[in-house]
């Protein structure tokens, strides 16, 4: 095996472990439940992950969890501490808000008013505007909409059931935005013409939130849908996205605005709707008959968080 593929192979392993440890947040991950997956000895796998996260895998489980959590305050309000701890894996509401105390800097009850606070100052139509500019799109449909009364203005909300899909995928670290229109451009767009992937429907799976997590530790992956038996070669992995029940919100803007538009999505959308996040991750879906100028850099694509009943 050539030292290549032999790191390729450690980092199919990982991405298993990454990709686990989110679909399992809520349950006890234990070193050598962890090591199995990734096909490593227990008695190494901790000095390998940390040696390849930067950071050791308590300390991963840890950020990861709290990190959801933000996330899972600041789009469901109503939720208590103590459930929200036990939904990220914490046996105590003690236990989780020292946590997170230690890793966003306030208390989760402070963190939730600020997010609010936050809220309220763009809930002026013109500062909205200003803030999302012409990035929603406001067809209407005769599909399930949500109507956001706090707001003069409608987002047309779809929820959809999909099926699983295979994907084969490149994945991005580092901050979101015009870094990923880059890494769509000069990585992806070779990557899918040399493997003839061009004309297949294409997902971008945000698996961070960026006004958490920091910038470099931002993942990301640009994903191309392929059959079962689709063997991927290179730097690429390949997955199952998960099938179920999601609210998709059409968008039509640049990369530095897709921002706003997830964040309308998550924090305006979502706390009304009466339904909440779970473990699968949110994506960008991109069907073949999506629009692109790749003048303006302007694109159009699906944003698609996974819901369940609150």
């Amino acid at each position: 095996m050539t030292s290549s593929s032999s790191r390729l192979e450690y980092e199919k392993r990982i991405h298993r472990v990454l990709e686990h440890i989110d679909q399992k947040l809520d349950q006890p991950l234990d070193l050598q439940q962890l090591a199995d997956i990734a096909y490593f000895s227990p008695y190494h796998f901790h000095r390998l992950f940390a040696a390849w996260m930067g950071e050791t895998l308590g300390d991963y489980l840890r950020r990861r969890r709290v990190e959801v959590a933000a996330m899972r305050l600041a789009a469901q309000p109503q939720i208590t501490i103590l459930n929200l701890a036990l939904s990220v894996g914490f046996g105590s509401a003690e236990a989780f808000t020292r946590a997170f105390k230690s890793h966003i800097g306030c208390a989760p009850t402070t963190w939730r008013i600020q997010q609010h606070t936050t809220l309220n100052k763009y809930s002026n139509p013109d500062q909205m505007d200003r803030k999302i500019s012409q990035t929603l799109a406001t067809r209407l449909t005769d599909d399930e909409v949500s109507k956001h009364s706090e707001k003069k203005r409608i987002m047309n909300v779809k929820l959809i059931d999909r099926k699983p899909v295979t994907i084969a995928y490149l994945r991005h670290l580092g901050a979101y935005g015009e870094p990923i229109s880059h890494f769509w451009q000069n990585v992806y767009v070779p990557w899918a013409i040399t493997n003839d992937l061009m004309n297949h429907a294409r997902y971008g799976i945000s698996h961070d939130d960026p006004s958490i997590t920091a910038p470099e530790q931002c993942r990301y992956d640009a994903c191309a849908e392929v059959d079962v038996d689709y063997i991927v070669t290179g730097s690429a992995f390949k997955t199952v996205l998960a099938g179920g029940k999601y609210a998709a919100l059409r968008y039509k803007g640049n990369g530095a605005k897709i921002e706003a538009a997830w964040a309308s999505l998550l924090r305006d959308w979502l706390p009304s709707s009466g339904l909440q996040l779970d473990a699968r991750p949110c994506f960008e879906y991109y069907p073949l008959d999506a629009s692109y100028d790749p003048t303006t850099g302007i694109f159009e694509c699906d944003l698609c968080i996974p819901v369940c009943p609150l």
